[in-house]
């Protein structure tokens, strides 16, 4: 292994400066050459690569984003594209790749892996929908940029006596939405993965209107959207002046927290390692806070399970 590559694939997350630096800096410990392809599997297609050293990497642990971009790529879920990106490392002569992004991007890892291309893969999103894994990168900052948002949001509606309907990210997973919702105290939590109506929701705003409280935060996750109505239909039941918001992707940027960055390097770390002794096809996750590897098929067929104790928590106390 004297030559790897470093991808940034799918959505960003902040943390994956974090990662790409420790990348980067272990593998020239071990007298490695380090190239940056950018914008992702295209970057790998179009021959967008560029050298990486001590010095491109440094100032960039605290930057929110990717320095090598990131994109979707379609080209590449079919046989003509992985073989123009195949060819493009063997013609660069990367020996491996570190792929950084979600469980598209770690399809695509496993393709290039059964093409003879070593892959290992970090799980880089906020979503925290990886399976295999108990965090993914950026998973933490953006809760926390939810959070401080609804904090702000609780000002305004606390001092007009209102609802606010606050729409977080998270795609199918309400990861995001069961945290920051008993972050915020809110008084409803809403995921795909929990069984609701809206008149739940209005029923619960009724019962903590009887208690003197006069406003309210309701945390809908992406996945079930319609925020917009939500609100609509909260403030006729209600009688409630109700808002909807939704944070969209603000909660991608931001400054890393102090957990996205150290496990980011730890990931970065791991997977160069990973490479050295000669192990391809795997995706990289915490368990028990300890860093562990997988085989990427095998990480790709696990479930992950819903925080149903917390969400039952959130509820107890959040009225």
């Amino acid at each position: 292994m004297k030559k790897i590559g470093i991808v940034t694939s799918g959505g960003d997350a902040p943390g994956m400066n974090a990662a790409i630096r420790a990348v980067t800096r272990t593998a020239l410990k071990h007298n490695m050459t380090v190239m940056g392809v950018r914008r992702g599997y295209n970057g790998l297609i179009n021959g967008d690569i560029i050298p990486l050293n001590i010095r491109s990497v440094s100032d960039i642990i605290q930057r929110g984003g990717t320095m090598l971009y990131t994109a979707r790529c379609n080209e590449f879920r079919f046989d003509e594209g992985l073989q123009k990106a195949k060819t493009t490392c063997i013609r660069e002569g990367i020996d491996g790749l570190v792929v950084i992004g979600g469980d598209g991007s770690f399809r695509g890892a496993a393709d290039l892996s059964a093409r003879g291309i070593p892959c290992v893969a970090i799980p880089g999103t906020i979503d925290n929908d990886i399976a295999m894994t108990e965090y993914t990168i950026g998973y933490d900052t953006a809760m926390n940029t939810a959070m401080a948002l609804i904090d702000k949001l609780r000002d305004t509606m606390q001092s007009c006596d209102r609802c606010s309907v606050v729409e977080v990210m998270g795609r199918h997973a309400g990861h995001i939405a069961v945290n920051t919702g008993i972050a915020t105290g809110a008084t409803y939590i809403i995921t795909e993965e929990v069984p609701y109506t809206v008149d739940d929701v209005i029923e619960r705003i009724q019962n903590t209107q009887t208690t003197g409280k006069h406003h309210f935060i309701v945390v809908v996750s992406e996945g079930i959207g319609n925020s917009q109505e939500i609100a609509k239909k909260i403030e006729h039941a209600t009688g409630v002046d109700t808002r909807a918001t939704i944070l969209g992707h603000v909660q991608r940027g931001g400054t890393p927290t102090v957990r996205d960055r150290v496990v980011a390097s730890q990931m970065g770390h791991y997977a160069v390692e990973l490479l050295i002794k000669g192990y391809s096809n795997r995706v990289i996750g915490m368990r028990h806070s300890n860093i562990v590897d997988f085989d990427i098929q095998e990480a790709l067929s696990m479930k992950k399970s819903f925080e149903n104790d917390l969400y039952r928590i959130a509820m107890d106390i959040s009225f």
